[in-house]
C-alpha cells in the first residue's frame, strides 16, 4: 500500500486583492501547495509557516473502515449536488472528520487532484479503500460530467452493501457469542468450582451417581491438560485464520461450504444475489460496458461459486448470448431473478429491474436474519441449560442423596 503522506498544519499572512491584511490557518501537505492555494483565492502569502501541531491534533489514529469510506462517499455526493466545488468538498470533510487517519488520506487526494489528476487516478492510488469498482464508477462520471450523479450512487452502493454486510455479521455473532460464553463458564467450573465440590465429596462415605463421578473425571482432566486443550484450541484458530488467509483452495471450500449450511446457507445466497444485482445496477447506471462490468462484478459477488457462475456469464454475453439466457445456464439465480433480467432487456431498464431485485434479497435477508435471532433465542436458552445446568446439578445430586439417606 501507498504510504499517505501527513498532512500538516500552515499558518500564513498575506493581503487579498483590496490590499487588506488576512491571516490564518490551512492544512495540506507542503508549504508550497498552501502558496498556490492562497493565490489561487486572490490572496498573496507574505509569510507561510508550519505549526508545530499535525491533523492528528493528538488523537490516537483508528483504522480506515468501509463504513469510513461509505460515510466520505455520502458527503462527497452531498457537497458535489450542492454545488460545491470538488477541492473544496475535500477540505471541508478532511478538515471535520474525526478519524485522524481518514482525514489524512482525504487530504492526500486532494492534493493529488489539485496537482491536476483526475478523481479516479487520484483515488487508484490507495486500492485498499477504494476498490475497481469504486474507481470505474468515478470515471465514468468524470467521462460523463455526472460525477455528483455517479457519486450519489457509489454512496448508495456503498450504503446497502454496508448495511447487508452488518446483517450477516449479526445472524454469525449472536451464536458464536454464546459458544464462547458457555465456553468459558464452563472452564471455570472444571477448574475452580467442581475440585471444591470433589473434596468434599472425597468423605462422602458413600457411592456417587454416575453423572457426578462422569463431570468429576472430566475435572480431572481439565485440570491435567487445560494447556493442552487451550494450546488445541488456540493452534487451531491460527490455522483456519493462517490457512483461510494463505490459501485459496482454502477460501473456495470454505465458500462452497457456507451456502451449504441449513439457514445460514440460504441467508448467504440471498446475500450474494443482493451483491450481485445491486453492484451490477450500479455500473449499468453508469454506462459501463457489460462484459466490462461483469468482471467487477464478479470481484464484488463476496462467494467463489457466484464468482465463477458471473464470469462464465461474461464468456457468454461476450459471443452474443442474451443476459437472462446466460444467468438461466448457471442454474445458481432463482426463475424471479432471471425473469426481472428478461423484461429489463425487452423494455430497456435492466439498471432499475436489477435495483428492484436487490431491494427484494436485502429486505429478504433483513427478514431472514430477525427470524433466526428469534429461533436461535430458544435454541441458545435450552443449550445453555444443559451445559451448565448440568454441570451444576451432577454436583448437587450427591447432597440430594444425603439429604434421602437422612
Amino acid at each position: 500500500m501507498e504510504k499517505v503522506q501527513k498532512a500538516l498544519v500552515f499558518t500564513w499572512e498575506g493581503t487579498d486583492r483590496r490590499g487588506a491584511r488576512v491571516r490564518g490557518e490551512t492544512r495540506s501537505n507542503s508549504m508550497a501547495l498552501v502558496k498556490a492555494q492562497l493565490r489561487q483565492q486572490g490572496i498573496t502569502p507574505q509569510k507561510v509557516k508550519k505549526k508545530a501541531q499535525s491533523l492528528l491534533g493528538g488523537k490516537r489514529k483508528k483504522k480506515i473502515t468501509a463504513g469510513d469510506i461509505a460515510i466520505f462517499s455520502r458527503q462527497m455526493a452531498t457537497m458535489m449536488s450542492s454545488g460545491v466545488p470538488l477541492v473544496q468538498s475535500f477540505e471541508i470533510i478532511g478538515r471535520g472528520h474525526e478519524n485522524p487517519a481518514m482525514a489524512e488520506l482525504i487530504l492526500a487526494i486532494k492534493a493529488d487532484v489539485e496537482s491536476g489528476n483526475p478523481l479516479a487516478k487520484a483515488l487508484g492510488r490507495h486500492p485498499l479503500h477504494f476498490d475497481d469498482l469504486y474507481c470505474n464508477l468515478v470515471n465514468a462520471g468524470e467521462s460523463a460530467g455526472i460525477l455528483d450523479t455517479l457519486l450519489d450512487k457509489i454512496a448508495t452502493y456503498k450504503e446497502k452493501t454496508e448495511a447487508l454486510k452488518s446483517k450477516i455479521k449479526k445472524a454469525m455473532f449472536y451464536p458464536i457469542a454464546v459458544i464462547v460464553v458457555a465456553f468459558i463458564v464452563t472452564t471455570i467450573l472444571m477448574l475452580f468450582v467442581i475440585p471444591q465440590f470433589q473434596e468434599m465429596f472425597s468423605g462422602f462415605g458413600a457411592d456417587l451417581p454416575a453423572m457426578t463421578l462422569m463431570v468429576i473425571a472430566m475435572s480431572k482432566f481439565f485440570q491435567s491438560y487445560w494447556w493442552a486443550i487451550f494450546g488445541g484450541i488456540g493452534a487451531g484458530i491460527f490455522a483456519f485464520v493462517q490457512s483461510k488467509r494463505r490459501s485459496r483452495a482454502f477460501r473456495d471450500f470454505l465458500d462452497r461450504l457456507s451456502l451449504k449450511v441449513p439457514v445460514f446457507g440460504d441467508i448467504l445466497n440471498k446475500a450474494a444475489l443482493a451483491r450481485f444485482a445491486r453492484t451490477l445496477a450500479t455500473m449499468f447506471t453508469a454506462g459501463v460496458p457489460l462484459v466490462e462490468a461483469m468482471g467487477t462484478v464478479a470481484g464484488a459477488s463476496g462467494n467463489v461459486v457466484y464468482e465463477e457462475a458471473i464470469l462464465r456469464i461474461r464468456d457468454d454475453i461476450s459471443t452474443g448470448s442474451p443476459l437472462n439466457q446466460s444467468m438461466q445456464q448457471t442454474g445458481l439465480f432463482p426463475n424471479m431473478v432471471v425473469q426481472m433480467v428478461a423484461i429489463g432487456e425487452e423494455a430497456g431498464s435492466v439498471d432499475s429491474m436489477l435495483a428492484k431485485v436487490a431491494d427484494f434479497y436485502e429486505q429478504e435477508v433483513d427478514d431472514a436474519v430477525d427470524g433466526l435471532s428469534s429461533l436461535l433465542e430458544p435454541i441458545i436458552m435450552a443449550f445453555l441449560g444443559v451445559v451448565i445446568g448440568g454441570l451444576v446439578v451432577a454436583m448437587y445430586l450427591p447432597i440430594f442423596k444425603m439429604g434421602q439417606v437422612v
